[in-house]
């Protein structure tokens, strides 16, 4: 998957981008990130891109000519762009995944009061954010998106299960996870998962993760009650347990 990004500040997404996940991705040609400087395109002696809005008001806007310049040295014009906005709509699983199927995306990154609004009208850009809160830019948001897109990409994860069974997109918040040593603090690991019954230690987990959802997210909590699943019989008890008691 190829992912353009424009942006003021393309330093920003070096710790992202060379590293962990990302960077084995990038190194073995599964991702292909393309950082784009806008203000390489700006045609002022001191690479302005920003100006002051017209009607007023505080702040500075990004200007139209620089982003057109960016965009067409990708040949932007057929491409899927977005534009990291706290105006747009808010990015969720569904739209992870949908992005993530794309061979080819272009991402804006916004920044001061944000892009001179032809800019959006006249590359068809689709707005996204990724909540209802102000950041300085869309740097931040666009590494989000990034990664959550990165992870359903065959050979990113080296299982894309990894990514189905995260909180969230199984429906339910994760389990509670332990490692060695078993003992710690006078604090012991459940018992449970360490007895190698992986019956018992699915049954656990999806207990545990019951209760955590319930509790955290009754949001999610409700989601998952109204969704049809499939159950053993084993889970429809503990589901039906976990229902009944209070908070």
């Amino acid at each position: 998957m190829k992912i353009n990004v424009l942006t003021l500040f393309p330093e920003m997404f070096r710790a992202v981008t060379g590293s962990s996940i990302m960077g084995r991705a990038a190194d073995n040609g599964i991702l292909d990130i393309n950082l784009i400087n806008i203000r390489d395109f700006s045609k002022d002696k001191h690479n302005k891109a920003d100006d002051t809005p017209f009607g007023g008001g505080p702040g500075m806007v990004m200007l139209a000519e620089p982003i057109f310049g960016a965009l067409e040295s990708i040949g932007g014009r057929n491409k899927k762009v977005l534009y990291m906005s706290p105006r747009g709509k808010v990015i969720d699983q569904n739209k992870i995944e949908e992005i993530a199927e794309e061979e080819e995306i272009t991402i804006l990154c916004g920044h001061y009061e944000g892009v001179d609004q032809r800019v959006i009208d006249y590359w068809n850009m689709e707005e996204v954010s990724i909540g209802d809160y102000i950041l300085t830019g869309g740097e931040l948001a666009a590494m989000v998106l990034i990664d959550a897109a990165a992870r359903f990409i065959p050979g990113v994860l080296g299982n894309l299960q990894s990514a189905a069974d995260e909180s969230v997109y199984s429906g339910l918040l994760e389990c509670d996870q332990y490692t060695k040593p078993r003992s710690f603090e006078g604090m012991d690991v459940p018992e449970v998962l360490t007895n190698g019954n992986h019956k018992l230690i699915h049954l656990w987990q999806y207990e545990n993760a019951l209760m955590l959802t319930k509790e955290r997210r009754p949001d999610l909590w409700q989601s998952y009650l109204d969704k049809e699943k499939e159950l053993t019989k084993e889970e429809k008890k503990i589901l039906e347990k976990v229902v009944a008691n209070p908070l």
